[in-house]
């Protein structure tokens, strides 16, 4: 068993141990101390190990990682969630509304999953079908209205791929996110916070800036899928998301992101309120450099940003 299956092995032993005494009225507080220890301890061990793209793509999918309405919650003020296409219906799959932080008008556009069975249901697991892509390129015009920046957080498996979707539009959807979004006249700033796969991800990442969290994933598809594929043996994932380089510290050094978004030891559901703080730190000094960027200029980076990406030399 690795590590990080030990360390949540310990946190479920933990959670239970506490319901179940709470339920039972029994104290179990000094079993619950003990457990913790050992949890802390694991934690020690597992900061001095080195991760590897498959151990940062078990963490990036860990349930109980922050997701979109988390980070909106610490890190802005007066946000006001807005719902709706204007076509067709309100796709839960994504968020998004204006909110301000620290005094300065944003929008925030993001996935967003559920912490259970029912809340995934209702959010689709974080895939978004046509209508969360229209819901977001409504509100980019709307920002773009407003000229006030856009912050959209990434963390999809990628698209709905059901019959349905396909049906409404789902890649005509997305597309026509890519093309306008390399023409708003406002800054973008795009964060990985947990998976980043395929189209469903590029449907709201097109960004100056493209930051991820330490332990986000970012790829045209899962390791599982691509195992699938290469190997015929969807088992040989550990093995294809090596090979895909789909974990932040790969990406940004082949140029394909920005920056990297540090996180506590052992992932960012460890402590929520340190992961919002650097989160919202890197977001607010990305902001402050390109405010200071000519529009026309800042089409342009933005432009040859996506260009220079699979650029190679022999």
């Amino acid at each position: 068993m690795s590590i990080e299956a030990e360390m949540r092995d310990l946190e479920s032993k933990i959670e239970e141990l506490k319901k179940f005494s709470k339920e039972q009225k029994i104290d179990f507080s000094k079993q619950i101390e003990e457990l913790e220890e050992v949890l802390k301890e694991k934690i020690k061990e597992y900061s001095k190990t080195e991760i590897d793209a498959w151990g940062r793509t078990q963490i990036s999918r860990n349930p109980k990682r922050p997701y979109t309405m988390d980070y909106i919650e610490r890190i802005a003020d007066d946000f006001v969630e807005l719902h709706g296409d204007r076509l067709s219906k309100d796709d839960h799959a994504i968020v998004g509304g204006l909110a301000s932080i620290d005094g300065n008008g944003i929008m925030i556009i993001g996935h967003q999953k559920g912490r259970d069975m029912e809340a995934n249901i209702y959010r689709n697991f974080g895939m978004a079908s046509p209508e969360g892509y229209r819901k977001a390129l409504r509100l980019m015009r709307m920002a773009e209205r407003f000229e006030v920046p856009i912050l959209t957080f990434i963390d999809t498996s990628g698209a709905y791929p059901g019959l349905e979707a396909e049906e409404k539009g789902q890649a005509e959807a997305i597309a026509k996110n890519l093309a306008e979004m390399f023409g708003l006249k406002v800054p973008v700033i795009a964060v990985v916070i947990g998976e980043g796969g395929s189209g469903g991800a590029l449907g709201i990442g097109v960004a100056d800036s493209v930051l991820m969290m330490e332990n986000s994933i970012y790829s045209v598809i899962s390791p599982e899928g691509c195992a699938s594929i290469l190997f015929k043996d969807s088992k040989k994932a550990p093995e294809a998301a090596r090979s895909l380089r789909i974990d932040a510290f790969s990406l940004k050094s082949l140029g394909v992101i920005d920056g990297i978004i540090k996180e506590p030891i052992g992932g960012a559901h460890r402590d929520y309120d340190e992961t919002a703080k650097n989160l919202k730190n890197a977001v607010v000094k990305e902001f402050r450099k390109l405010e200071k960027i000519e529009i026309e200029k800042l089409l342009e980076n933005r432009y040859n940003k996506f260009r220079r990406i699979g650029e190679f030399f022999e």
